[in-house]
């Protein structure tokens, strides 16, 4: 059930806002420059993380004037910082918050810096993630974007805007989810047109609020991933540097969008900054045959292919991944971007199933390496952690093109299941104690019953 959509007045405009949650402290959620309050309930992994955050707290969300349910403006009228900070304030007292956590994502961390500066009484902490006080160069800030490359960016705003490709900059590890891609244009067109989008980030891209840091005193967080694409860690250090007691942390994975990647993980350091107390979720172990798959050489692929191609190459692939997983009664678990991890029961249903992808994908022109081992696991929420996880990567790291490498655990679990092996001699993972044996799968036969 989506909660219902209602306006604050912030002077003569409207600003539509929704409250999920009765947690006992108040969220206030102001994560991009663009939303739309009955939309994002549409794209699967933006509602999760909406949901997740309201778990622990009474959740207030809202469009800013010119975007989704709000009021619109002309594009040769920007709103103002000050304006949009009228909008964050209008929302709070229409949702009779008095005082709230106030939580920013990438170009809408602009905002909220200095939302935080001017109006330290209403905040009770600030977490910014991904985002920046500045995105261009100057002589005293090396860290920014060149002028180039921001006219760069800037020119593919209108062309592309409305179409999903969003995801290939700033959650690449999504790009293969079924469906996201489709979901997530119609979610950019019901926020904002392709100019007043090409026009905004432009606003952001020339901003420059690096004087409020030194002023902001609520406590703050910075959270970063720094194998982000589009924009530098240094960008959230400078932040955090220039905020006094600001706490900064840097979590793995390449998506920039807060609820691309590791959504638990994220929540979890919010939320223990937030309350003080740090989600303690059930987990169960369990043994499992871990797999890991990786598209070779899929940078030089994709620029051979161009954009468009790729990504309909990548959403095939997508698909096949889950066919070939599920029919083997194996548990996608996530997709990793350039190829995919998932779990079986059975390690020979692993084994054929890693196989059986590899040569389909093979007759794609798109060449995988593959890695399985087989040991207990922790499953948690949507995702799965522990030694054999970590193993299983480092395997199919080592793998070569069309081929798939098991350890010797999951090559004596399969005894019988008429699956033929070449041992690949013994090798050191990294980060792994120990040599492990590993072995290539050359053929696998189902057996008749």
């Amino acid at each position: 059930m989506t909660p219902e959509t209602r306006y604050a007045r912030a002077g003569d405009i409207h600003v539509a806002y929704q409250v999920l949650g009765e947690g006992p402290v108040d969220v206030v959620l102001a994560d991009m420059w663009f939303s739309n309050m009955d939309g994002q309930w549409d794209v699967p992994p933006l509602a999760d993380f909406r949901r997740r955050l309201a778990s622990f707290s009474r959740l207030i969300m809202f469009d800013r004037r010119g975007m989704g349910l709000s009021d619109p403006v002309a594009i040769q009228s920007l709103p103002s910082l000050d304006a949009w900070m009228d909008d964050l304030r209008a929302v709070m007292d229409a949702a009779n918050s008095d005082r709230a956590a106030l939580i920013a994502n990438i170009g809408g961390a602009i905002t909220s810096l200095v939302f935080a500066a001017s109006h330290p009484d209403r905040l009770s902490s600030l977490v910014i993630v991904d985002g920046f006080a500045r995105v261009r160069s100057a002589p005293d800030y090396s860290i920014g974007m060149s002028a180039e490359e921001a006219e760069r960016q800037l020119g593919h705003i209108e062309p592309t805007w409305g179409r999903g490709l969003m995801l290939d900059a700033f959650a690449p590890s999504t790009r293969a989810v079924p469906g996201l891609r489709e979901t997530w244009a119609r979610f950019e067109r019901m926020a904002t047109s392709p100019g007043s989008a090409r026009a905004i980030v432009g606003w952001i891209f020339d901003s420059d609020v690096r004087a409020f840091l030194p002023t902001i005193r609520v406590p703050t967080l910075v959270i970063q991933h720094p194998e982000g694409r589009m924009f530098r860690p240094g960008l959230g250090r400078y932040v955090a540097e220039h905020i006094a007691g600001a706490r900064y942390v840097e979590l793995p994975g390449p998506d920039q969008l807060l609820w691309g990647g590791d959504q638990a993980r994220t929540v979890a350091e919010i939320q223990e900054f937030i309350t003080g107390v740090r989600p303690m979720h059930p987990t169960d172990r369990v043994l499992a045959t871990v797999l890991f798959t990786d598209i070779v050489d899929s940078t030089k692929r994709a620029a051979r292919l161009g954009d468009h191609a790729w990504r309909d190459l990548l959403g095939t692939f997508g698909r096949l991944s889950a066919e070939v997983v599920t029919a083997a009664s194996g548990r996608l678990i996530k997709s990793t971007g350039d190829g995919i991890l998932a779990t079986f029961d059975g390690p020979a249903r692993g084994v054929q199933a890693a196989h059986e992808l590899s040569v389909r994908a093979r007759e794609l022109d798109l060449p995988i390496r593959a890695g399985l081992h087989t040991g207990e696991v922790e499953v948690s929420d949507d995702d799965v952690a522990g030694l054999a996880v970590h193993i299983g990567a480092r395997v199919a790291n080592l793998a070569s093109a069309d081929e798939v490498l098991v350890t010797s655990t999951v090559k004596e679990l399969v005894i019988g299941s008429q699956i033929d092996f070449e041992d690949r001699g013994s090798r050191v993972l990294k980060g792994v104690p120990g040599r492990w044996r590993l072995f290539a799968v050359t053929n696998t036969r189902r057996r008749t019953p």
